[in-house]
């Protein structure tokens, strides 16, 4: 069996330093703490959550991973199994299709912890089937986009949300 194949059957998702793991109640904590911090998710879809809304929004990500095999993983880091962030696949709101989305804790930027889940969780979704998978950063955010091109998305597009430009990337499977 191919490794894309192994990945597409189990849920858990392991790189070479992260374990990436379907959220779950468990993790409610700690999605809490980095969904309302505005360095960690101050430039996502509809920015900082409150608490409540954390709360609805995992059980949505439960639910999504039941109906579509696929949805958002909690990423720790093996050695020591601490809490990095998120990534995952969610059907956007907008109807662009499945996106790729990423928010890793401030004190995990530049090491290579956010390529490393991204790309992972965009091997999934294409080893799942999915043909087309997509991103979107501000145009602002040179961070997030300088993951998406380093992960092999290419530039799909822009439009304009509440104000701020933004990029749309985007991975596509051969058929």
């Amino acid at each position: 069996m191919q490794p894309a194949l192994r990945l597409a059957r189990s849920r858990v998702v392991r790189t070479a330093r992260l374990t990436l793991l379907p959220v779950g109640k468990e993790n409610l904590p700690d999605l809490i703490r980095l969904k309302g911090d505005p360095e960690a998710f101050g430039l996502m879809l509809h920015g900082v959550r409150t608490p409540e809304r954390t709360q609805e929004e995992l059980e949505d990500d439960i639910d999504f991973w039941e109906v579509r095999g696929y949805g958002t993983w909690a990423v720790h880091r093996t050695e020591d199994g601490e809490f990095l962030g998120i990534t995952g696949l969610m059907e956007r709101p907008d109807g662009r299709g499945v996106a790729l989305r990423y928010a890793l804790w401030p004190h995990c930027r530049g090491q290579g912890f956010a390529r490393e889940a991204a790309k992972a969780a965009l091997d999934f979704g294409h080893a799942a089937g999915l043909r087309r998978i997509i991103a979107v950063a501000r145009a602002t955010n040179t961070s997030s986009r300088a993951v998406m091109e380093d992960i092999g998305m290419e530039p799909a597009g822009e439009f304009t949300n509440a104000g701020h430009r933004m990029l749309v990337f985007e991975s596509r499977r051969a058929a």
